[in-house]
């Protein structure tokens, strides 16, 4: 039986290695969950869970990135109070920081349906539909995860990234919308390790700061609705 139930928590403020560890907790509880049942004659439906959280400084190297895309030395990024993570998700490398919306969905994805790639683009659908209500067009790049703004003009941008980790049809990680960022970060990486393109934040394309609070509401609105989610908390 699928369990659709998807439990929306806030993890408020939280340094990168603890809401990592976190997730991993339950990840494998999932996972051990669904190795569980292959020996039940009647199956306990397994959970859904999407964590939000907000970062401290921290640039984090997806396993297929490269180390040349991060232009700082270590004592630099001492000096400017930046934490570092090599990560198990996919993906170049990205940051997270202050103002930044940070989104953790750990699902099973037999609960709706065993397809990553469909699942990342149902990710970068409700991030769409969400910019949509604040009046601003996002897109997708071919063969680049994650939205972005005025992809086919010289001003592309970026506004969210994406990457995630899945075992067994369970995912973790997630996306990383930029909403009241600083974007001075950003300078001192190759964002995703794509070279010469931007990135932008919400705050910064409607020339104001933007309640976050408001965002979070949007964003599990039209998740719940693309994935048929039923959201409790």
């Amino acid at each position: 039986m699928k369990n659709k139930k998807v439990q929306v928590a806030d993890w408020g403020i939280l340094s990168y290695q603890e809401a990592w560890d976190r997730q991993e907790t339950f990840f494998l509880n999932i996972i051990a969950e669904k190795r569980e049942n292959r020996k039940r004659s009647v199956p306990i439906p397994t959970k859904n869970h999407f964590f939000f959280v907000e970062h401290p400084p921290v640039f984090t190297l997806g396993k297929s990135g490269k180390m040349e895309h991060l232009l700082l030395r270590e004592n630099e990024l001492n000096t400017k109070g930046i934490a570092f993570h090599k990560t198990n998700r996919g993906g170049d490398i990205t940051f997270h920081g202050p103002g930044q919306l940070v989104g953790y969905p750990i699902l099973d994805l037999d609960n709706f349906f065993t397809d990553i790639h469909k699942y990342l683009r149902f990710l970068e659908e409700v991030i769409i539909l969400t910019l949509g209500d604040f009046g601003i067009q996002g897109a997708r790049s071919d063969g680049e995860t994650g939205v972005w703004l005025d992809i086919d003009t010289p001003v592309a941008r970026k506004i969210c990234a994406m990457g995630v980790r899945a075992s067994r049809w369970v995912t973790m990680h997630g996306f990383a919308l930029n909403v009241n960022t600083d974007l001075s970060y950003f300078d001192h990486i190759v964002p995703c390790g794509i070279p010469g393109k931007g990135v932008t934040s919400l705050s910064k394309e409607l020339k104001k700061e933007v309640d976050p609070e408001r965002v979070k509401a949007r964003l599990i609105h039209h998740f719940s609705e693309r994935f048929e989610a039923e959201i409790t908390r």
